[in-house]
Formats: structure tokens, C-alpha cells, sequence
């Protein structure tokens, strides 16, 4: 059983002993504090996100969840943070056989009714579980995949230290209150608990496999339902190696084929599925010896209503296409606020990023690249995005990196634009999008009556105004507006020869020939102005 003053004791320790005292000071003022609270001399030499990241990893499975989880998002931490949280593994020592086993067989039933064999040392082993291959009674080869024993306990306990540690953050750090880490936790918190359900983990799983099944050449494991259950789920087990072994791959694969399939994989489960494979790292793609792409590890799975699956396209059409006004229109479609942004200032330096990625040879500088110094720029202008929207991102990015280890000519760009765009011509002439419009319409349609009957409401009792067009008032108008100007122009034709007449009479005598005509064709050019333009 998981002592909850005990962990509280033990992670102030861990802070400690990286250098977060002061934090702890701030959060949990007191005259002294014991000992063990004292930081650690010895890590002093180390950078801030360095220690951060070596904490995350000795706090243990929830910590090292959230730091995982939090290292997408770009818009609320420095890039150099994000870099250390990346680092963080699920690598860890495994529990012994003997205490797995007994989640096994609560599961199962006993392992000698079921099981020909079963390999005490696991394959693999995660903060949350560890993976034991095996060989069922009918010669199936298949994977057990085990929770690690009183890890839900423990991970109960830290989700609720968490949820006081950020009420207590927002109210003592006001500054960091835009952030919003009690609804950090709250995600933070569905999330994880849904990553120990592995029933869910293998619908996910089933899901996926039915999405995909266009895709003659990716494969997801069977599910053995029969053997599963919230603590343990029982896969067919699917050899192959990993995605980026290239030295192996490259004698038996053409690796651009490869990138390609990954590639248009991951575009339909994102735009067209709207349920997405949320951790494509190379351990979790595998290559058969027959060329087939195997997806591994279902826990975390990005999920889009349609409206939003469509806003999201937008938003990546936007920075494809350097159309940093569709990129806002469509952020500000998903509720995203500007409230404390220079506007300007966020479009034109969002510009100059998209601008400068099409400058840079592939090999040095790819628009994977550019994704990153995007979202670094939402950090810089506080703009803060969707949590899915930056699972989507980090999952093209992580798409992006792996289809440039495979082919080095990968072109993200050239890829997905004609992609986007067939996606949206679709949406919008889906019968989706045309039964909205009808809807609409009718909506609009049986309103009339009530519009109508509002209007001459408001006609009766004098509270309506209204413009009334009719064409011979108009042309009457013309006419009336004509004949003012000529007789204008007739008068001041009349003053031009008066004028003249006087000039002419009274000192035209003394004034040399040329003067007298120059004059006069003056005058005879102005009248045929007037005349003409009236």
C-alpha cells in the first residue's frame, strides 16, 4: 500500500536534492526544513532543465507520463526544456516474474492451463508495464503484456499530490495562472488513467486495424480478447525490426517506399479518421521480414471531431501555403485568444519562418524543422493551443523525422499539399457538408414567416426604416441633376464672353495683334470645353 505522507515526503526530497528547494519554499512556507529537504551540492554544475529532467525520472512512472505528455507542448515551454523532457524513456528495471505473475493469473487463470511456455525475462519493460512472450496451448505465439503491480496505487496517489501541487501553484504564482496547470493535471490525469486500461488500449488497437485496412502492407496485432483484460493484454506476437535499424533494412527494403507508406498512413488516420496513433517513436514501428509496417503500444490515441479534424487541416494548409491569415482565422475557429499577443508582430515573424524554411537545401534545413520554431513562436507570443492540436503536430514532426531517416529527399511539403487540398475540396463538397447546407436553408426557410412578422411589427409602431428603389424616381433624378449643370455651364459660358467683350473694348487697342488672337482662341477653347461637358 502507497503511503500518502510518505510520497509527499519523498518527492519533496527528489526536488530537493535537484535544486527546486526554493520552489518548495514558495509553495510550502515554514520556519525550517528537515534534512533531507537540503538540495544536493553535487548537480549544482548541471543546467535547470537537465535537473528537471533527471527529477522527472527518479519521481517515477507519473511524473515521467507527464513529462512525456508535456513535451509537446511547445507553446507553453522553452525549446530547450522540451528538448530535455524528450529524453525521458519508459525504460526501466523490470519487476521479478514472480510478482507479475500473479496479475497474470488473476487475469487468465492459471499460466500451466493456457500457456505452453512463458519467458519469465521480459522483452520489454515500461514505467507502467513489461512485456513477456509466450505460447499458448494451440501453438499461438502471442505477448503478454502485464501492468506492473500496484502501479494504479501509485499513480492515484501522485495524480492527487499533483492536483494540489497545481491549485497551489496557480494561487502562489499568479504569473503562471495563463498556463492553467490545475487543467494540465486534469488532462494529464483522464489520460494516464485510460494508458491502465488495456481493454481500451486493445480497441484501440482493433480500431486502427479497421481504419487501415486499405493498407495491404501495415499490420496491428490480434487481440486475444478471451485472455485480456484491464491489467493485461494478450497480442499475437509480430516479428520484425525496428524502423530506424536503416543498415538492416536498406539490404532488403527500398527505404522511400517505406517512408511513403508510414506517410500516407498516418495522413488518413489524422485527416480522414480523426483517430490517430499518438506515439510513432521507433520502437512502436516494426518492419517484417516481408516489408509490412507493424504498429505497436495503443495507450495514447489522438481523437478529432469532424468540425475540429477540418479546422486542424486548415490551420496546416495555412503554414504549408504561408498563409498566416488562414492559420489565425482558423486558430481563432478552434478558441484559440490573441488577447495578449501582438498581432502584427506574431503574423509577420510566423511569416518569416515559413518563408525562410522554402530557402534551405532538404539536408539542411527541412520544414519538420520549421514545425518546431513554429510552435516555439506560439511559446514566445503566449499563444496557447489545443492539447490535441499539439499531439497532431508532435505526431507529424516524429512522421517527418522517420521519413527523412528512411529517405533523405523525404519533402514534407511537396507530400501533403495536393493531400490537403483533396481533403478539403471533400469536406466541402461531402454529403456531410451539402446535408448542413440543407439543413441550414430549411432552418432559414421556415424562419421566414416569424422575420416577416417581426418586420412589419416594427413597421407599425415606427421602428423601421427601409429604402424604397424605383427606376423612373431614379431617372427623373438623372434628368433634373443634367439639366442644373448645363444651365450652370450656360451662365458661366455667358460671364467668359462678357468678360472678353469688356477686355476687348477698353484696352485691346494698345495691345499687339498676337495678344488679341491668343485671346480670343483662349476664350473660344474654354467655351468649347464647357459646352462639351455639359
Amino acid at each position: 500500500m502507497v503511503n500518502r505522507l510518505a510520497r509527499y515526503a519523498q518527492i519533496a526530497s527528489i526536488l530537493s536534492k535537484y535544486g527546486f528547494g526554493i520552489f518548495l519554499d514558495e509553495l510550502f512556507p515554514e520556519e525550517s526544513r528537515p534534512e533531507f529537504l537540503q538540495r544536493g551540492d553535487e548537480y549544482e554544475h548541471l543546467s535547470v532543465y537537465t535537473r528537471i529532467r533527471m527529477a522527472i525520472e527518479e519521481l517515477g512512472p507519473t511524473f515521467i507520463k507527464l513529462g512525456q505528455i508535456m513535451s509537446t507542448r511547445r507553446d507553453i515551454l522553452p525549446q530547450p526544456m522540451i528538448k530535455e523532457l524528450q529524453k525521458l524513456t519508459d525504460k526501466v528495471k523490470p519487476e521479478p516474474f514472480e510478482k507479475v505473475k500473479s496479475v497474470l493469473e488473476e487475469t487468465c487463470g492459471p499460466l500451466k492451463e493456457i500457456c505452453r511456455y512463458v519467458e519469465e525475462e521480459p522483452f520489454a519493460a515500461a514505467s507502467l508495464s513489461q512485456v513477456h512472450r509466450a505460447v499458448l496451448l494451440d501453438g499461438s505465439e502471442v505477448v503478454f503484456k502485464v501492468q506492473r503491480p500496484d502501479i494504479e496505487e501509485l499513480i492515484e496517489v501522485d495524480l492527487t499530490i499533483l492536483e494540489s501541487v497545481a491549485r497551489r501553484v496557480e494561487s502562489t504564482f499568479p504569473y503562471l495562472a495563463p498556463y492553467n496547470p490545475v487543467e494540465i493535471v486534469k488532462q494529464f490525469s483522464t489520460q494516464i488513467r485510460k494508458e491502465l486500461d488495456f481493454v481500451r488500449d486493445g480497441k484501440n488497437a482493433e480500431t486502427l486495424a479497421k481504419n487501415l485496412e486499405e493498407f495491404k502492407r501495415i499490420r496491428l496485432p490480434k487481440i486475444y480478447w478471451e485472455k485480456t483484460g484491464t491489467r493485461l493484454l494478450v497480442m499475437k506476437y509480430i516479428e520484425g525490426m525496428r524502423i530506424d535499424a536503416i543498415s538492416e533494412l536498406e539490404r532488403k527494403f527500398k527505404l522511400p517506399e517505406l517512408a511513403e507508406l508510414g506517410f500516407q498512413a498516418y495522413l488518413k488516420q489524422i485527416f480522414e479518421d480523426g483517430f490517430f496513433h499518438g506515439d510513432p517513436h521507433a520502437g512502436n514501428l516494426l518492419v517484417t521480414d516481408e516489408g509490412k509496417l507493424v504498429f505497436l503500444d495503443f495507450g495514447l490515441i489522438g481523437i478529432l471531431r469532424p468540425e475540429r479534424r477540418l479546422t486542424f487541416t486548415r490551420v496546416l494548409y495555412g503554414i504549408v501555403e504561408n498563409d498566416v491569415d488562414l492559420v489565425v482565422r482558423s486558430l481563432r475557429d478552434l478558441g484559440v485568444s490573441f488577447e495578449f499577443t501582438n498581432l502584427d508582430e506574431f503574423k509577420d515573424e510566423l511569416y518569416v519562418i515559413l518563408r525562410e524554411s522554402r530557402r534551405y537545401d532538404l539536408k539542411e534545413y527541412s520544414f519538420i524543422d520549421s514545425l518546431d520554431d513554429i510552435t516555439y513562436t506560439f511559446y514566445r507570443h503566449k499563444v496557447k493551443l489545443p492539447g490535441t492540436l499539439m499531439l497532431m503536430l508532435k505526431v507529424l514532426t516524429m512522421v517527418g523525422d522517420i521519413g527523412i531517416l528512411l529517405d533523405p529527399e523525404f519533402n514534407f511539403i511537396e507530400r501533403v499539399r495536393p493531400y490537403l487540398s483533396k481533403i478539403l475540396v471533400q469536406n466541402y463538397l461531402s454529403p456531410e457538408q451539402l446535408e448542413r447546407i440543407r439543413t441550414t436553408l430549411t432552418r432559414d426557410i421556415m424562419d421566414l414567416p416569424r422575420i416577416i412578422g417581426d418586420f412589419i411589427e416594427d413597421l407599425s409602431k415606427g421602428r423601421a426604416r427601409h429604402r424604397v428603389d424605383i427606376p423612373e424616381l431614379e431617372k427623373l433624378e438623372n434628368s433634373i441633376e443634367k439639366a442644373s449643370v448645363r444651365l450652370f455651364s450656360g451662365l458661366l459660358l455667358c460671364a467668359i464672353i462678357m468678360g472678353l467683350a469688356i477686355i476687348i473694348t477698353n484696352v485691346a487697342t494698345s495691345w499687339p495683334d498676337w495678344y488679341f488672337y491668343s485671346l480670343t482662341i483662349l476664350g473660344l477653347i474654354l467655351v468649347i470645353l464647357i459646352v462639351h461637358r455639359s
